[in-house]
Formats: C-alpha cells, sequence, structure tokens
C-alpha cells in the first residue's frame, strides 16, 4: 500500500543545515550559561553583564548561605586541640587515658584582637573544665559580626550556646563539660571588620583556630 504521508527527500533537513542547528544551540547553551547561570547560581561573572543585571549579587548570596549552610550541618569546627592532647596523654601499651585532667588557671586574663576581611571567618577557643566560668566581653570595629558560642569535645562534636549577629556582647560562660568552648565569627559585611575579645576566668588555654 502507497504510504502518501511519506515525506518527499527534498523536505528533509540537509547535514549542513543538521550541524548548524547543532552548532547554534550549542553556543546558545554557552552563552545562557555565562551571562544568566554563572553569575545567578556561583556568582562567577565572566562578562560584567551580570553585575549590571544584578544575577551576580543574586549567586553570591546563594553561594554564602550555601556555605554557612553546610558549615552548620558539619559544624565546621574540629577540636583540634583536645585531639593534640588526648594523644600526648597516651599510655606506653597504646591505649588513650580514660579521665583527662586540666590545669586550671584561676582568674587567667587575655585579650586578642582578630581583623576579618569581607566573607572570612575565624574562630577562638577556651580549653575549660566542666563547671568553670569565664566572664568576657567582645566588640566589632567595622560592622556587626555574625557569632556563634558553642563548645566541643572529644565525645561532644557541637554543643550550641548562642548565635546572633551583634557589634558587641559580653556576658558569662559556663562550661557544661570538659573540652574547648568559645566564639565563631564571620564578617557578613562589605567591609573588613576588627573584633577584639577580653577573657576573665577558670581556663587554660585561649586559641585562634582557622
Amino acid at each position: 500500500m502507497h504510504n502518501s504521508n511519506i515525506p518527499d527527500y527534498a523536505e528533509l533537513p540537509t547535514t549542513k543545515r543538521l550541524i548548524r542547528s547543532t552548532v547554534i544551540a550549542f553556543i546558545s547553551g554557552v552563552v545562557i550559561l555565562v551571562v544568566i547561570v554563572l553569575p545567578a547560581e556561583y556568582g562567577v561573572d565572566p562578562t560584567g553583564i551580570g553585575s549590571i543585571s544584578g544575577l551576580k549579587r543574586m549567586g553570591e548570596i546563594k553561594s554564602s548561605l550555601q556555605e554557612e549552610l553546610k558549615a552548620d550541618q558539619t559544624n565546621q569546627i574540629e577540636p583540634e586541640s583536645l585531639r593534640d592532647q588526648l594523644l600526648t596523654a597516651q599510655e606506653p601499651n597504646g591505649d588513650v587515658e580514660s579521665d583527662m585532667v586540666f590545669n586550671e588557671d584561676i582568674d587567667r586574663t587575655d585579650t586578642m584582637t582578630v581583623t576579618l576581611d569581607p566573607g572570612k571567618s575565624t574562630e577562638i577557643k577556651l580549653t575549660m573544665s566542666e563547671g568553670s566560668s569565664v566572664e568576657f566581653s567582645w566588640t566589632s570595629q567595622g560592622g556587626d559580626a555574625f557569632y556563634d558560642l558553642h563548645g566541643d569535645s572529644i565525645e561532644i562534636n557541637y554543643h550550641i550556646y548562642e548565635k546572633s549577629t551583634a557589634s558587641s556582647k559580653q556576658g558569662t560562660l559556663v562550661a557544661a563539660f570538659s573540652g574547648n568552648h568559645g566564639w565563631y565569627w564571620k564578617n557578613r559585611t562589605t567591609n573588613p571588620i576588627s573584633i577584639t575579645l577580653t577573657t576573665n576566668g577558670d581556663y587554660e588555654d585561649m586559641k585562634e583556630m582557622n
């Protein structure tokens, strides 16, 4: 039976047309990727159009939020100083001593200043025994700082005390357990900021952990 719906060979696209259509589609995809997707999703703007259209800023905000979400999920901080203390406390047979004793410095006072560029972060931790307390105060010059006051140990990965954004804070930190306790700060502004922390109380060590 003759099929009248079969197209004439003259109506089919030639190989040249197919190649040209494929090239055009590929170039269009690359243009969309570079001009729209990269600035809007990742804050990458090779052409400069994203800065004009506002897509680059959108992508930067998305990337920053994703980094902070990932940091919250992984708690971002590894209790390195406490691990070092456990390694040095190993007995000759390779077993770690079950009880860790901190050398307590009563009424110790320290002041530390750190400078953060836009988008950068840092952390200052105190080595404290359970129930010990520290009076603290910190100020941020140049803009507000996002902060996360928390603790960790070899058994406890993350214990939150307080999280917010402010230009200054003061109070008393009481250790819920023996381990590292302190502050994580991030500069969410567009200018460098300088944070000065002063502590006074019962703790063994003060360290900036980057």
